[in-house]
């Protein structure tokens, strides 16, 4: 079960599930991009599903009834310090980014429980409790929120064959990011620097690609991380070193 899996690391990584061999049921609330998917790979199984509705996850989540891996890729980047963020952003941010995966959590572990193993794979950023980014206050806020529910989880269902793991990566290429860019742009009006400081915050000197993040989403729900729970796992180009 993947959500956000209509662009970016959601769409790779369900692609990379479904390589593997894997059942993969892909969620967006985008139905274009999803359509295209299934276009793409016939073999994924393609559903609409808006994390903020509890409705419909409850709904996916009977016709689901013992998942083995819940992978909780969707998330907002709000661009500001805590002057630029309003009440409806700070609702809105933790409503998507952190509410959204209570629900699915909630919704799908009575499955695993049933069958006595599963893997949670959050989203959770380099920007969290790893780190402060400049201009990221809600987002940081959120997301640090997302390694703290992961932690929770995984301590109560450790002795329940339930593994519950979070990805920080750093800057990765994706629509989202492109998205970013072209809002800044709109007050700097300079997009090669805007995107050079995107690219010079890694290290590296490169930004990560979705199917980066998408391998270790794949390593995390499979049987090779059986050892491995409670953690945070940074992708970043070394941006943390």
């Amino acid at each position: 079960m993947v959500t956000a899996a209509g662009q970016g690391i959601g769409r790779a990584t369900a692609i990379a599930f479904a390589d593997e061999g894997a059942t993969v049921w892909a969620t967006d609330i985008n139905q274009e991009a999803l359509h295209t998917l299934a276009q793409e790979y016939p073999t994924i199984v393609c559903r609409p599903l808006d994390v903020r509705n509890p409705e419909q996850i409850t709904k996916l989540a009977g016709q689901l009834p013992e998942p083995a891996v819940l992978f909780n890729g969707v998330g907002f980047v709000h661009h500001g310090t805590i002057l630029d963020c309003s009440e409806q952003d700070w609702e809105f941010s933790f409503d998507l980014n952190v509410r959204s995966m209570y629900r699915t959590c909630r919704a799908f572990l009575p499955g695993m429980l049933r069958a006595g193993r599963g893997s949670i794979v959050n989203m959770s950023s380099i920007a969290s409790s790893i780190r402060g980014v400049a201009n990221r206050f809600v987002y940081t806020s959120s997301k640090a929120a997302v390694v703290g529910l992961t932690k929770a989880i995984a301590i109560d269902f450790v002795h329940h064959g339930i593994r519950c793991n979070a990805i920080c990566p750093g800057t990765v290429q994706s629509p989202s990011l492109e998205g970013r860019i072209a809002a800044q742009v709109q007050q700097a009006g300079d997009e090669e620097q805007v995107r050079r400081e995107f690219v010079a915050r890694q290290p590296m000197g490169r930004l990560g690609r979705p199917e980066e993040v998408a391998a270790l989403a794949v390593y995390l729900a499979s049987d090779e991380s059986s050892f491995t729970t409670g953690q945070t796992h940074v992708i970043d180009g070394g941006w943390n070193i």
